[in-house]
């Protein structure tokens, strides 16, 4: 099946072009970041096509989300965008990319921490799975979507992972090991 992402994006943020915009300046860089990453793990036989897909689609969810920096006008807090663009993209038919919506969040996110921090998610397990998952997650880490912060380092990732735990902090880690970021 041929997938066309941003006529995917166009079709929920056609009322919204600001945060159109946002969303696909802050996806084509995730994009090019994961492709970067993938072809230094070639052994792990990374799925090109799949990531330059899911990469553009990941945070699709932030339409529904309220955060006024971006111009997200919706109903829902931030956090919640992973699981509401895999709601997007399950209704597009598209599971396995709505499935790293949900688990590119954070770092990912495990039941334990959901629960103990309260957050208004369900009570399970959100961590990337596939190598293409982890790849996505870990690009995404380097970019935000608010047009008055830089690009982060490694460094500046690690530091900012730290805050939520050690939890989240090994598995960047061990994300970082194992996508050969260690030198950068």
């Amino acid at each position: 099946m041929k997938i066309y992402p941003l006529e995917i994006i166009e079709k929920y943020y056609k009322k919204n072009p600001k945060l159109k915009e946002i969303l696909i300046e802050h996806s084509e860089k995730v994009k090019n970041k994961a492709i970067e990453i993938a072809k230094k793990v070639p052994e792990l036989n990374p799925d090109l096509k799949f990531i330059e897909e899911a990469s553009l689609l990941h945070d699709i969810g932030i339409i529904k989300v309220n955060a006024p920096n971006i111009g997200a006008n919706g109903e829902d807090p931030y956090i919640k965008h992973g699981i509401l663009g895999k709601e997007i993209l399950e209704k597009e038919g598209l599971k396995e990319h709505a499935l790293v919506c949900e688990r590119h969040v954070g770092i990912g996110l495990s039941k334990e921490e959901i629960i103990a921090q309260n957050l208004p998610l369900p009570h399970r397990d959100m961590l990337p799975e596939s190598i293409e998952e982890k790849i996505i997650t870990m690009a995404d880490k380097f970019f935000s979507k608010n047009p008055n912060k830089s690009d982060l380092t490694l460094t500046d990732i690690e530091i900012e992972v730290s805050k939520y735990g050690e939890g989240p902090l090994k598995r960047f880690k061990d994300l970082k090991k194992l996508l050969k970021l260690e030198n950068e």
